[in-house]
């Protein structure tokens, strides 16, 4: 049996670790090299970091914290925000990246992922969804959830993996931040049409909620923000938790 992963993310804005509530109202969290450190020593299985900042002078700031991260964290890093072709892959796997999670950057030009998949591997390309239920249909999200895409989360899921994503993130709208659970029957629903490890993001407020998610079977792992950031959850304690009722979890 696969087991399962737990996964911190952390947004960077500026320099710090953000997170918001339903990508609105974004508050400053942290330092990230800090948060990565604690997290490689509280035994969470990967990292996350997603680059939320607009500006050139944020994007060269996010590589120097990216980079030093790195020096520092000994778990596997996944990086996305502000990636739109393959020299962006180049810059952040340099920096010491181990995947690279591709977004809107996708949605514009979806031959990215066939041309990233061809130069890095299978492995090093993450397909990221935003996604949101709009009259009964799961559809794609951009632009901080903002914008819909028009295009099927499903069909997208398995198109993005017929191109070459070795992995997908998933991250419910619906229920990002508001710590009431994951979305299952999205990420179910997902799950039905590929055969590549996903992980899921967006709603998970306690300890319960990834056991729920880990009932699962298609689902790989978790991902969480503002409950490790802010202690509501321990790591330690949540996979001691989890391994206690029947989990298959690395320790």
């Amino acid at each position: 049996m696969i087991t399962k992963r737990i996964i911190p993310c952390l947004d960077v804005k500026d320099g710090r670790v953000v997170k918001g509530v339903n990508f609105e109202g974004i508050r400053d969290v942290a330092d990230p090299v800090e948060m990565a450190r604690f997290y490689n020593e509280s035994g969470a299985d990967e990292l996350v970091f997603y680059d939320i900042t607009a500006s050139v002078e944020g994007r060269k700031l996010f590589t120097d914290i990216l980079t030093e991260t790195a020096r520092q964290v000994f778990i596997p890093l996944t990086v996305g925000g502000g990636i739109g072709a393959v020299a962006d892959f180049d810059r952040v796997l340099k920096c010491g990246a181990d995947k690279v999670s591709v977004n809107s950057g996708a949605i514009r030009n979806p031959d990215l992922i066939d041309e990233a998949a061809r130069k890095y591997g299978n492995q090093c390309v993450v397909l990221s969804m935003d996604v949101k239920r709009v009259d009964g249909r799961f559809m794609v999200f951009q632009n901080g959830g903002r914008v819909n895409t028009g295009l099927d989360a499903l069909l997208w899921a398995a198109e993005g993996v017929r191109r070459g994503a070795g992995e997908l993130v998933v991250n419910s709208i619906d229920t990002d931040g508001v710590k009431q659970g994951f979305d299952l029957e999205m990420l179910t629903a997902i799950a039905e049409r590929v055969d590549v490890p996903i992980i899921a993001s967006g709603g998970a407020g306690c300890k319960e909620d990834f056991l729920k998610l880990f009932s699962c079977p298609k689902i790989d792992a978790g991902l969480a923000a503002s409950i490790f950031h802010r202690r509501e959850v321990d790591i330690a304690d949540l996979k001691d938790y989890l391994g206690k009722n029947g989990v298959e979890i690395r320790n």
